[in-house]
């Protein structure tokens, strides 16, 4: 694919093994010395735990240089060699991006979590699930292999349950965290399904050895049904339309976990998902017109869902669907352009919208109010935190000289020559970048300029702990379009080539050239959100009651399939679990017997008619017995004539094995007839078994078919492999290694005792558990109904009780 890279697996400032160790493991250390350390160290905790991101950063930014002069760094540790897995983590632009807005931004969240939730006894579990979230992220975005990967998708999945429901006395964030987890693990389940078929056609595990792989993805039978299941995989995680009601729903979290679940984790793993596989899907017919369609249709719908919100964190949170949905778009597009748009959007966006989370939360923390409608004049009050929002709302809006504005440019400069078909395009994306510039203009005006109005609490500047956070990425957001030249090369540049799967060139700065209708885009969308602001008021209303008139919502479509759902689980479980032991034997069977012999008649496996064999007289006796003692329980007229006919048949088995030779098995077979005789004389006698069992016709012929099926699936299966070649290779090896490895010369022993010892653990473990059942039965003394009661001689302790009735109906 013309990829211009040097793969290296040394030459690290430590070595491979130990960055592997460092980055994959640190975060879980942390996370499980987390409540230790905030019962000892108290207020100071969330700055002594935000030094392991700020730690990872470091190392992670001694690698720019590198990365930026095209290597890709690599470390693998041998995990399970039998299936050819390895652990590893592979570092080049579009992980190391996403791993330093991760680390960058997560460490800033540590140190917020910790002034945010400060005199809270659950600041230690908190701050514990946040970092085994942060582990959990870095661990996707470094993983070298699908198997890892998948492993670290579904642990994102679980972490982020337990945060967005974090305050589980609220039956609303019962609910969201569980909705968040239904979907997003359903798309793991298909990330993992997708796995394996893309391991089935290249027969490899790791990620960077599927590009090498591409062609024979594409001309493969298994591309759509890969695609479709990577589309499942990404577009739930990254809340795409139609299943992007789940992201608005976990603000339900604490405001630290809506800030980094929105800008650097989780929703973001769908997009890194789609990145990476770009150089090894995108040449599917479905890629495009996929991606640009739910992208489009996500960005269109979210920017006017943000419209209809007042309260401060369903505003950004509508407004991060909307900025998804534009990241997949792009995605989407393909192309140098759409790629270096990627990278410096997902830059941009990160930046701001956590910063924005922070400073909401400080408005809540600090005023008790989150109603954009109820708040104003808070400049005075908080002016760092009217700072710190002026410039991640410049950003957010596109104005020079902040990153969104570059990042804006970018996406405008990815629309090249439209037909007339195609000029929805770039309506959607002015229209909706407009959208997202008037809630940026609101989130600046409403909380903060005009009169100052009456609040819960009296508004005062949040502790500095909380205000670093904002502030620090407010100033990121202007230095790094400030200082665009490094950016492009050390972050953007190498993201955007890891994208496209070769080297890119970018020319991004603030030059204006007016004949360029990127400018007069950019102009438009100020225009448009100018507009949009004047009339928020109107727009909302108006939105507002085109959904009460709807009266319908995919929230309330999720609601509807639960309860369809559950309404099918109990119909069934009411149908198949109804407590009838005949009618789960009977289904039991029945699927044996299926099993047995719908493949062998599918796949044209059913076996010749064998000869007539040759026996022996005794050999003849034995199968006589068998008869015999088939004929006696099939005709027996009690279940106790039943019971004892059945040993008939067993000892004909047995009798059958030893003439065979197989001494040890007729040895085991006459030991449980022996065994099952003993029981069945136990228990007997608390049992009503001189009955005689009544079938009605129906009933009989149904039982005698399956059994006939059943007994005639395994006999064609026995033949049909009694008339295959022999292969001896299993054999062979017990024979050879019998004695060397397991130090025995009987065979069918040391098969049993070494080579399969697990398996004849837990057989005996079944039959002791089977058998501690019996006894506790036996042991408790209870009488079944209708059965005869044993006649006991009183005993002392007995006689000095009051008479206990000697039938259950006397007791009644």
């Amino acid at each position: 694919m013309g990829r211009e890279r040097r793969r290296r697996e040394t030459a690290l400032p430590i070595s491979p093994g130990d960055l592997t160790i460092v980055l994959a493991l640190s975060p879980f250390v942390a996370a499980a010395l987390a409540p230790f350390l905030v019962r000892v160290l108290r207020g100071a905790s969330g700055w002594v735990l935000a030094l392991v991101p700020a730690a990872i950063f470091a190392l992670l930014a001694t690698l720019l240089p590198r990365i930026a002069a095209h290597e890709e760094i690599a470390a693998h540790v041998t995990w399970v060699p039998t299936l050819g897995l390895t652990f590893g983590i592979g570092l080049d632009g579009l992980s190391l991006l996403f791993a330093l807005t991760i680390a960058g931004i997560g460490t800033l969240i540590i140190l917020y979590s910790g002034a945010y939730l400060r005199g809270d006894p659950r600041l230690g579990r908190f701050l514990a699930l946040l970092l085994a979230f942060m582990g959990a992220m870095l661990g996707i975005v470094l993983a070298d292999g699908l198997v890892p990967l998948y492993i670290f998708w579904e642990l994102t999945a679980v972490t982020s349950y337990l945060l967005i429901g974090f305050d589980n006395g609220r039956q609303s964030a019962r609910r969201a965290a569980l909705q968040a987890l239904v979907i997003t693990s359903a798309g793991g389940l298909c990330l993992l399904l997708g796995g394996v078929l893309l391991h089935a056609v290249t027969g490899q595990w790791d990620i960077s050895a599927l590009a090498a792989q591409h062609q024979a993805i594409a001309q493969s039978m298994l591309l759509l049904p890969i695609c479709g299941l990577m589309f499942a995989a990404a577009f739930t995680k990254s809340a795409q339309f139609p299943l992007h009601f789940w992201l608005p729903n976990a603000m339900e979290a604490p405001t630290p976990v809506s800030a980094y679940l929105h800008s650097a984790a989780m929703v973001q793993a769908g997009i890194y998902l789609l990145a990476r596989l770009s150089p090894v899907l995108s040449a599917s017919p479905i890629w495009t017109p996929t991606l640009t369609l739910i992208g489009g249709l996500t960005l269109a719908w979210g920017a006017l869902d943000t419209l209809k919100q007042t309260d401060l964190k369903q505003i950004l949170a509508r407004s991060t669907v909307s900025s998804l949905g534009l990241l997949v778009f792009l995605l989407g597009l393909g192309g140098e352009a759409a790629a270096v748009a990627v990278a410096l959007y997902f830059l941009a966006h990160a930046i701001y919208k956590a910063g924005l989370f922070m400073v909401v939360g400080l408005i809540d923390t600090e005023t008790g109010v989150r109603d954009i409608t109820a708040l104003g004049g808070l400049k005075d009050k908080m002016a760092l935190a009217f700072i710190a929002t002026i410039l991640a709302a410049a950003s957010m809006l596109g104005l020079p000289p902040a990153l969104g504005y570059l990042a804006k440019e970018g996406v405008y400069a990815t629309l090249g020559p439209l037909q007339w078909a195609e000029l929805l395009v770039p309506v959607v994306l002015v229209g909706g970048n407009a959208i997202l510039g008037a809630v940026a203009l609101a989130l600046v005006a409403k909380p903060f300029l005009g009169g100052l109005t009456t609040t819960p609490k009296e508004p005062q500047e949040g502790p500095v702990a909380m205000l670093v956070g904002p502030v620090a990425l407010g100033v990121a957001g202007i230095g790094g379009a400030v200082l665009i030249g490094w950016t492009e090369a050390t972050l953007i540049a190498p993201a955007a080539g890891s994208i496209l799967g070769r080297t890119v060139g970018t020319h991004l700065g603030f030059a204006v050239n007016f004949a360029d209708p990127v400018i007069w885009l950019s102009v438009a969308t100020w225009l448009l959100s100018a507009a949009i602001y004047w009339k928020l008021g109107a727009v909302r209303t108006l939105l507002r009651r085109i959904d009460t008139a709807l009266g319908w919502s995919f929230d309330r479509g999720f609601d509807a399939v639960i309860a369809g759902l559950l309404t099918l689980a109990h119909l069934f479980a009411t149908r198949w679990q109804n407590g009838r032991l005949r009618f789960y034997l009977f289904v039991l069977f029945a699927a044996i017997a299926a099993a047995l012999i719908v493949p062998l008649a599918t796949f044209g496996g059913l076996p010749a008619l064998p000869a007539l064999p040759v026996l022996r007289p005794v050999e003849w006796a034995a199968i006589v017995l068998a008869i015999a003692g088939l004929a006696a329980v099939v005709l027996a007229p009690t279940l106790l004539v039943a019971i004892l006919s059945l040993a008939v048949q067993g000892t004909a088995v047995a009798l059958i094995y030893l003439l065979f030779g197989a001494p040890d098995l007729s040895f085991t077979q006459f030991m449980v007839e022996t065994l099952s005789a003993v029981i069945f004389a136990l228990v007997m006698v608390r049992l009503k078994l001189d009955g005689s069992v009544r079938r009605s016709a129906a009933t009989a012929l149904r039982d005698g078919l399956l059994a006939i099926l059943c007994g005639g699936g395994v006999t064609v299966l026995l033949l049909s492999i009694l008339q295959k070649p022999f292969d001896s290779r299993l054999g062979d090896f017990f024979a050879a290694n019998a004695a060397a490895l397991a130090h025995g010369r009987n065979i069918v022993n040391v098969i049993l005792v070494d080579f399969r010892g697990l398996d004849t653990l837990g057989e005996i473990s079944v039959v002791l558990t089977a058998g501690i059942g019996i006894l506790a039965l036996i042991a408790s003394g209870r009488v079944v109904a209708g059965a005869t009661p044993i006649e006991k001689k009183p005993t002392r302790r007995r006689r000095a009780r009051k008479a206990v009735p000697a039938t259950p109906e006397a007791a009644e």
